[in-house]
């Protein structure tokens, strides 16, 4: 049984975090300073060349909905998010969305009322559960939408209900209570296609993980976590797809990247509800050397590549 709940918590916690590290506080501030833009260098996926950061916002400028894939503890990534509002607001005259995948849908209505400057920051954060790293890398964007008027959009299914699907799959949404049941999508769809191999790839073999179970129990919990994975998107996607139809204008999302590259998850979810949509993706990668990047392997995860300057890390082994 305790092996079990162990097993049940490392999963969960590659749902949650798609498989990345959530940085720890005491890093660099998820914002531009002063007009510079963080170390980076953008990748044109469909001229297959380097490009500049100017090109990457016009083109963003245009499209239905633009999805931003990050590693969560990159602070480069998040600097470059921050400066991506910035253009695109100089850039379109309209209101736009910034929809997130770190705020859970029961946040909305503390989201709404701070927003409209009912509540305080303080008592928005008590009721809106925010990540820990919110402070230093998405205050500033949610700030930023604030400050123009923006609407602000919670996507994410809350992380109880994922644990429910996780332990029980996704027949476990039939038994939620209704209130419950109204925070994730209408319709769910979880196919064992490209999304899935991808995802069982990044899970790997749990007995590596020194779980004590059978092949097929392990198999089964994957398959369990996969399917709260797709609750996740369907959710997001599902968000995304309404914010479009509703203000019709440009929905910004920022999503850790196993959502949204190769057109995946959230995207495909998305592009399901809103066929005529046009969707662009960006993938965020930190490396250690910008000027030695191979971009080629890396083409098909979005239509920009953009390309961060890793931090060092002072103790790789304390990472999970």
């Amino acid at each position: 049984m305790k092996t079990n709940f162990i097993a049940l918590s490392l999963v969960l916690l590659v749902v949650s975090a798609c498989a990345t590290p959530v940085r720890q506080a005491g890093g660099p501030a998820g914002r531009v300073s002063g007009g510079t833009l963080a170390p980076h260098r953008v990748f044109d996926s469909e001229t297959g060349r380097f490009t500049d950061f100017g090109r990457l916002l016009t083109a963003s400028a245009d499209a239905d909905a633009l999805f931003l894939g990050e590693f969560h503890d990159d602070p480069g990534t998040h600097q470059l998010q921050f400066a991506i509002l910035q253009g695109l607001s100089r850039r379109r005259t309209d209101t736009l969305v910034l929809a997130m995948e770190m705020f859970e849908r029961d946040a909305q209505p503390a989201l709404d009322a701070y927003l409209r400057g009912e509540i305080s920051e303080s008592s928005f954060l008590e009721r809106s559960r925010p990540w820990p790293n919110y402070a230093s890398d998405y205050r500033p964007l949610v700030e930023f939408a604030k400050a123009h008027g923006w609407p602000v959009v919670a996507g994410n299914v809350p992380r109880r209900i994922a644990s429910v699907v996780a332990r029980g799959g996704l027949g476990a949404l039939d038994s939620l209570p209704p209130g419950d049941r109204s925070l994730v999508a209408a319709a769910h769809s979880c196919p064992r296609d490209e999304y899935w191999r991808r995802f069982r790839e990044v899970m790997g073999d749990m007995s590596s993980h020194g779980m004590q179970m059978t092949a097929e129990q392990a198999e089964a919990m994957v398959w369990r976590t996969y399917e709260a994975q797709c609750v996740k998107d369907e959710a997001m996607g599902e968000a995304v797809a309404a914010a479009i139809a509703q203000h019709r204008t440009l929905v910004v999302h920022p999503n850790g990247a196993f959502h949204s590259d190769f057109a995946l998850g959230t995207v495909e979810r998305t592009q399901r509800r809103a066929p005529s949509a046009r969707l662009i993706v960006v993938s965020f990668i930190p490396v250690p050397n910008l000027a030695t990047v191979d971009p080629q392997e890396h083409r098909a995860r979005g239509d920009f590549i953009v390309f961060t300057q890793a931090p060092p890390r002072a103790d790789s082994s304390s990472a999970p």
